[in-house]
Parts: C-alpha cells; structure tokens; sequence
C-alpha cells in the first residue's frame, strides 16, 4: 500500500498536538462538581466557548490545561439542567481551582441522565439534505431512513454493507468489485438497483468500497428524486446519502481498536481540536486490514478525513472537508449463471457450489484509492435568506486484476448430461473516473401574507470523466463448483494470457445542468404542500475517438407533496408524487438515428408518520406505486432483410409495496429498531421478451425485515453494562428470472447477532456475535456471492 497518507497522518497529528504543547507558558483550571446534596456531578460538561471542553468524572472532578494567560468565563452545563458559569484568571504555569454547586441533588441529576439515556437515541431524522431544506421530519413528505454513527458503534460495524442492513427496503445486490466505472457496491431498493453514491448531497463516486470511519449518519432516501438530485447518480427505488464527521468546538475525540474473526484487526481515531477561535479542525483516520472466510482472499485499508470548519462571522461560515482512501483487496468470487440456454441448476443444493472456495487467489489484487474534497460557503443574506455555495471533486482509480466466473456448460460436449463447467475471465483494470460538481442554492424562510414559505432555488453543473485503460477479458480455466479448476492462478501466468490481448484506450465525458427550485407553503401550521422542478440539460460528449456518439437531452421533473398533521408534531399523514428519469441514448442504423426522450418513472405514495410520547416512540407506514414509462422497444424490421429495426418508447414497469419502520423506547434504557417491507416488481412491456411478465433480477427479495434492541443497565451493580440483540430476514431472491434459462432462487434466510458492553464515562468494551446461528445464505443479481459465517469480533474504545 501507498505509504504518503500514512506519512500525511502522522505529520497532521504532529501539527495538531504540537499547536496544544507549543507555547510553554500556559495555565491550567480544575476543579469538582458537586450536586446540591454533596455528591459527585459526573457527566457534566465543563466548556470555555469555542476553546476548550471537558466532561466531569465519575468523582466529579475535571481539569482544562493547555490554556493561555488570560480571562475566561468557565461554564457547567447538562442537557435538561439549568447552565452556571462562572469568571476565572489563569497564569502561566499555575492550576487556578474552580469549583462548582449545582442546585439539583444527585438524586435529580440521576433522574435527568436516565431520561437523557432513555431519549429516543436512534431516532435522529433531521437532515438539511433530503429536501434540500431544514425540513423536520414530520414536515416532510418523502420517506426515509437514517443510521446514526451512534448505532454504527454499538453493533462493531466495521464494513458499509453492514450499515444499510438496518434501513427497511434495502438490500445488497453485490460487494464492492472495485473494476472500472462501476466498482461500487450495488443494493436493491424499492425495486431498483442503486449504488452510494453521494456525500454530504453532493457527488461521491468510488470504484471500491467505502470505511465507516468517516460515517456520521447514512441515509436512505426513497423513491425517484430526480427533482432535487437529477438522474447522474441515483435510480428510480432513491439514493444513497453518506453524511460525514464535522468539527465541533471543544478538544476531544475517541481512539478505537477492533479484533476479530479471520484477522481482522482495525485501528481508528476520531480527533477534534480548536485552532484558534471559530476555527475547529475534525480528523477521522482509519487502518483496516482482514482475511476472508474462504480459502483465499483479503483487505487492506488506509483511510484519512480531515474536516475544517470556521465560522468567519455571525453571517459567513466556511466548511472543508476530504477524504482519502488507499484500498488493496481481492474482488469476490463473481459467478455468473448462463442468461442463453436452459439452467442446469435452479437452486443452490442442485448448483452443488462450496462456498469456502474463492476461485482466486491472493496474488491477483486490486488497488482502488479514492479522494474526494468538498467546500461549502454558507453566508447570511438577511434574517430571510441564506446563500449557500458548494464545491465537489472526487477521483476513483481501478489498478489491478478483476475476475470472474461465467457458466459456459452449453458448449461442453454432453451437455446437459453433465456437472456445470464455469469458464474463468481475468482483466488486467486501470481505469479512472473523476467527477466536477457546484451548486449554488439560496435558501429563503418568509411569509407572504400570514402564509409560512421555506423555499430553496438553485443551479448545478455536474461533470463526469471516465478513462479507461483496462486491458480486454483473458480465459484463465474453467473450474466446477466442488473446486475442479484447470487455470494457473499465479500473476505471471495470468500476466501472459492478458499480454496477448489489445487494451483500447478510451475517454468518455458527459455534462449536466440543471436548475431547480422547491418550495414548502404552509396554509396552518398543521397544513402545508411542497411544490417543486428541475429542469435538466445532459450533454453526453461520448468517446474522443467517436464524434458520432454525442448526444444532448432535456428533461423536466416534478415534485409534488402535502402533509397534515391532526395532532402536530406528532402525527403526520402525507402524500406525494415524485419522479426520477434517465437519459436514453440514440441508436444509430447506417444513416439512420433514432433519437428518444428521457425515460420516466412516476411514484405516488402515501403513508403516515408518527412521533409520540416525546420522541420515544417514532414511525413510519408508507405505500408506494412506481410507474416506468417511455422504455425503448425494439419492433420488427422496417422492411424484410433491411436489417434496420422500429422502435418505440412504450416500454413499462411497475414497482408498488410497502415500507414500515419504527424506532423506540418502550422503558428507560431500551432502544428497539424494527423494519419490514414488502416489494412487487415487475416488467409489463419489453422489447426483450425475455423479461416481459416477471420480476425483475435487480428488484432483490421481496420481503425482508430488520431488527435491532439494544438494552443499557441505568443503575445498581450492573450500570453500564448492556445488551444487543437483532438480525435480518429476507425471501427467496430470484438472481436469475429470464424466458430460456428459466429462475434460479437463492434460498431465504434469516441471519441473528448479538452483542454484549460495558461503557463508563471514557472506556467502552463491546464483543459482537454477527451470524449467530452460523447460517449459510447467499446474494446475487444474476450472480451467486456467499456470505460470512458466524464472526466474534471485539472493540475497546477510549474517550478523551
């Protein structure tokens, strides 16, 4: 692995404890806690404003050092509790004491940490992201789903894969493969297949996998949202948005180490400092390194996020942050089933596949490092308006070998009569893909009249490069399922198949821009509609070597949504229509060029939200009908022989279900997050009558469910111990649902964890059981990819 982020890690920590030590000549203040009945105030947080802060132990007693000479106003502050601050002088090289009474017994204060605990800790939707606007939940009438860092923690997720588990109507289609162009992971959701593709709102491509070191929460956004996000990096079932890790304004931070099943073993920090005032600096850097279940593979992962933020003045803020990410694994054993003659198996016990093999080994690697940087200008016009200007740039890279296994028993003699053969393809990847994005949004919160509006407006450019230097496909053996295998898997071997094959440079480029505008009107407090469209110019510049290939198009995209809240805040019924669309490209016929308009879907939906009992109970019930319109079909020929074929848009699909979601606090000290959902897919028109009437391959199962309660011990012997329990089902996937080769189903499973904890004021011990019940299951799309077995994994954590 490249060792400069290792070198730019180390050198960044150096600055950042050097800035705290550099000037000898401070001063420090300490002092305790006391509640109104003598005891200790642990958990009490102790703050300069934008200097320094610090959390009372558990004797009650806290100490800030590093401080230059001078006055300070020294605040003691608790959620629910009224503040006390009070005057100190600090002197070079002295310990100014500083005590402080609060007025609450400890009885109180215990009252108030065990319904701060208790509070909903899992139920954080805000997001300024899914509408574009600081729109409340319960305000807004698109559905989606958030996973917080908090849960992040507590279940030992250590891969992005696990994170999504846990949103209702989601899930995965295919491990990261980290070739060229689409090297992301792929899920299915609400039908579609989908890939996370945006940080922050904005434009986050990777050929590889993403570290969760970063994450602060991940949402899930559903349904097409083409209106706000445009068509470039997100599908009909919705999107995926990675919110990362900003600063803060007190020193502190939290050091992690991870150890587990089949080597894993990880290393991560979070830091955050003051530079100076309004100037806070966030790192987040992570060392990841693990083994695979099966007889070959592994992955190795350097992760760098600095995150600066200042806050120039009441009205400017400025916000920088990047990521960097130096990723070297094997790719997943790919094995695709035969789309062009009749399956020899149609289920896993027929295919006979033993999932402890990789069909690859640990010479054959791919390196994918990522960068990505992003800026933001937030300044305030008026008390009304906000103008708010952002910057994207990413760059993904592909270097290394890609494999995978295609069925090709057809063309073996015998055939049928005899076991699947699967013919292995090698590609030596070098690709890479780099995107461009600035918006610029102003963000309005008026009245015209007594009517509340909270509109955004805005313009985007989007662009998006690929170059691609990967060699062609090499056939490296033909292998069966119990691990028959006649190819020679080392490097020089593979390195002469593929020297023989020509290696077409290309370079493709495609620009968007776009404008749009959205806007929520509040007839009462209780009634309010959003009214929203974008209006879209793609201009595809295809291949330099092919002028023939450019092609432009525009598309519109409407948003319409209206909520009611009978009891506010707390109960909401909404309604939507949102729409997602694609840009189609010509199909040139000798001289004649068909040309077509944006392919469209259309999503109605409706649903009700809940937030009850002060938040400790959240909900989400919802409904959905999505309409595929304006698919390109193939007709017949225009005349016998002329071999130039009709077409039409008059393709459809359609995707409808439900969603269900709740997050909870039944008693104090118990977190419940449950999801169900329930998808039916289908393709109703197709040129391509090998799928007219069935479920699509990338629609995953039908049903799946998610689980996870969580259990923290407030008091007695046992405080601060805990519990986890929770798991996923899904239906039998249809990878394969085509006319001549028939369906393949991978089998339906249910797969349970567990963890246990302990966590005090600064230490965390967490052990984690994934796949409790060893249980072997399977995913795909139109591919087979087994899973882990049963992991014991375990993190110790310290806070500071």
């Amino acid at each position: 692995m490249n060792n400069n982020y290792l070198k730019s890690f180390i050198l960044l920590l150096s600055i950042i404890f050097s800035y705290q030590l550099a000037n000898a000549q401070t001063g420090a203040i300490k002092g305790k806690v006391t509640t109104s009945d003598g005891q200790a105030g642990s958990l009490v947080s102790i703050t300069i404003k934008g200097i320094k802060g610090t959390v009372v132990d558990d004797k009650g007693q806290y100490l800030l050092k590093g401080l230059k000479p001078g006055n300070y106003e020294v605040t003691a502050s608790y959620i629910g509790l009224a503040s006390q601050s009070k005057q100190a002088l600090v002197i070079a090289n002295q310990v100014v004491e500083l005590d402080f009474i609060l007025s609450e017994s400890g009885q109180q204060l215990k009252e108030v940490t065990i319904k701060q605990i208790k509070a909903n800790k899992f139920a954080k939707k805000e997001s300024p992201y899914v509408a574009r606007l600081p729109l409340l939940n319960m305000e807004n009438p698109q559905v989606y789903s958030t996973i917080s860092s908090e849960l992040i923690k507590e279940q030992v997720i250590t891969s992005f894969d696990d994170i999504v588990k846990n949103a209702p109507g989601i899930d995965k289609l295919w491990t990261s493969t980290g070739r060229s162009g689409d090297g992301a992971a792929y899920y299915s959701l609400r039908g579609f297949a989908v890939q996370p593709n945006l940080l922050n709102g904005l434009p986050g491509l990777t050929n590889g996998g993403l570290d969760v070191s970063n994450v602060e929460r991940l949402e899930v956004i559903k349904g097409p949202s083409g209106t706000l996000f445009g068509s470039s990096l997100i599908s009909y079932g919705g999107l995926i948005n990675v919110v990362t890790k900003r600063p803060y304004e007190q020193f502190g931070g939290e050091i992690n180490y991870t150890s587990g099943t089949y080597g894993l073993n990880r290393f991560s920090a979070d830091i955050n400092t003051p530079l100076k005032e309004n100037l806070f600096l966030r790192i987040n850097t992570a060392y990841h390194t693990e083994g695979s279940f099966q007889d070959a593979g592994f992955r190795k992962a350097l992760s760098f996020a600095p995150s600066l933020s200042y806050k120039a003045s009441d009205r400017l803020s400025i916000d920088l942050n990047a990521e960097f990410l130096n990723e070297e694994k094997t790719n997943p054993a790919m094995i695709f089933l035969d789309r062009g003659a009749p399956l020899l198996a149609k289920n896993m016990d027929e295919l006979g596949y033993n999932p402890k093999l990789s069909f690859t080994n640990n010479e054959l690697t791919l390196k994918n490092p990522i960068s990505s940087f992003q800026g933001q200008i937030n300044y305030k016009l008026s008390d009304s308006w906000t103008s708010q200007t952002v910057y994207s740039r990413s760059a993904a890279k592909s270097d290394g070998y890609y494999s995978y296994l295609y069925e090709v028993s057809r063309f073996i003699p015998n055939y049928p009569n005899i076991d699947g053969v699967f013919r292995r393809y090698v590609s030596k990847q070098n690709g890479n893909t780099y995107t461009s994005d600035i918006q610029q949004n102003f963000i309005g919160d008026f009245k015209i009249g007594k009517f509340r509006n909270r509109l955004v407006a805005g313009l985007d450019y989007y662009n998006k490069v690929i170059i691609n230097n990967s060699s062609g496909y090499a056939v490296v053996g033909d292998v069966k399922m119990n691990g028959e295998d006649t190819g020679i898997l080392t490097r020089p071997a593979v390195d002469d198949k593929l020297r023989t094959l020509a290696a077409p440079k290309t370079k493709t480029s495609q620009e968007v821009y776009s404008a749009y505008v959205s806007n929520v009107f509040n007839f009462t407090p209780q009634l309010s509609a959003m009214l929203s469209g974008r209006l879209d110019y793609f201009d595809n510049k295809g291949l330099e070597t092919n002028p023939n290939d450019d092609y432009d198009q525009t598309a519109f995209s409407p948003k319409l949504g209206i909520v009611y809240q009978p009891i506010k805040d707390k109960i909401s019924i909404f309604g939507n229509y949102m729409n997602g669309f694609r840009n189609i490209a010509p199909i040139t016929q000798g001289s004649v060029v068909n040309t077509f308009r944006p392919e469209q879907a259309n999503q109605i939906e409706g649903g009700v939200k809940l937030s009850l009992f002060n938040n400790l109970f959240t909900g989400t019930l919802s409904y959905y009908d999505i309409r595929v319109s304006d698919v390109v079909r193939q007709g017949g020929e225009t005349a016998p022989g002329s071999g130039v074929f009709q077409y039409s848009q008059d393709g459809e699909n359609y995707s409808k279900g439900f969603e269900a979601e709740v997050i909870a606090n039944p008693f104090k000290g118990l977190n419940i997050i449950a999801g169900y959902s329930h998808n039916d897919s289908k393709v109703v028109e197709s040129s391509d009558l090998q799928f007219v009437g069935r479920r699509p391959e990338s629609a995953g199962p039908q049903d799946l469910v998610n689980l996870w309660l969580s259990y923290k011990f407030l008091e007695g012997n046992l405080n601060g111990f805990g519990l986890g329990f929770g798991g996923n089902y899904a239906s039998e996937n249809f990878i394969m649902n085509r006319l001549t080769p028939g369906a393949f189903a991978l089998p339906a499973y249910t797969v349970l964890n567990a963890s246990a904890s302990y966590q005090t004021n600064r230490i965390g011990l967490i052990l984690k059981l994934d796949n409790l019940t060893n249980k072997e299951y399977y995913k795909g799309w139109s591919t087979i990819e087994a899973q882990r077995p049963r992991t014991v994994n375990a993190s110790l954590s310290y806070k500071f």
